[in-house]
């Protein structure tokens, strides 16, 4: 009984190590970037569903890149843009785009590094690698 015991103590253990590792909280980094990316196909699901509003389609591109230190202007433009309330989805995606602002400016600013400030590439989605055969 000595080998199962000590086989169950071994199971125990590399449980409890993956959950621990998995409840870790999420570092501001990680936070800003999951958050951006879900703004970003959100957008792109406004954008390409069957029901789009005409104020949808006027709305500022949305594509977000937190290492381009433009991304702030573009969260701004973003909120503030007049179009659109109305609609729930706009509304849910502004409220979104204002936290992550408030994120980036306030309790991340001295963790973030901003790798470019190339505005023009924020207009420009970088497509997915096309994948080969």
């Amino acid at each position: 009984t000595l080998p199962t015991m000590k086989m169950l103590l071994l199971l125990l253990a590399l449980l409890s190590t993956a959950l621990l590792a998995s409840a870790a909280p999420p570092t501001c980094y990680s936070r800003v970037l999951s958050l951006s990316k879900e703004i970003t196909e959100s957008f792109q699901e406004l954008q390409t569903s069957k029901t789009v509003d005409s104020c949808v389609e006027a709305l500022p591109r949305l594509y977000l890149d937190i290492h381009n230190y433009c991304v702030l202007a573009k969260l701004r433009d973003f909120v503030a843009y007049p179009g659109c309330d109305r609609l729930v989805e706009v509304s849910e995606l502004k409220e979104k785009a204002r936290s992550l602002y408030t994120i980036l400016i306030s309790y991340c600013r001295r963790d973030l590094v901003f790798l470019t400030d190339d505005c023009n590439a924020l207009e420009i989605p970088i497509s997915p690698p096309i994948e080969r055969s």
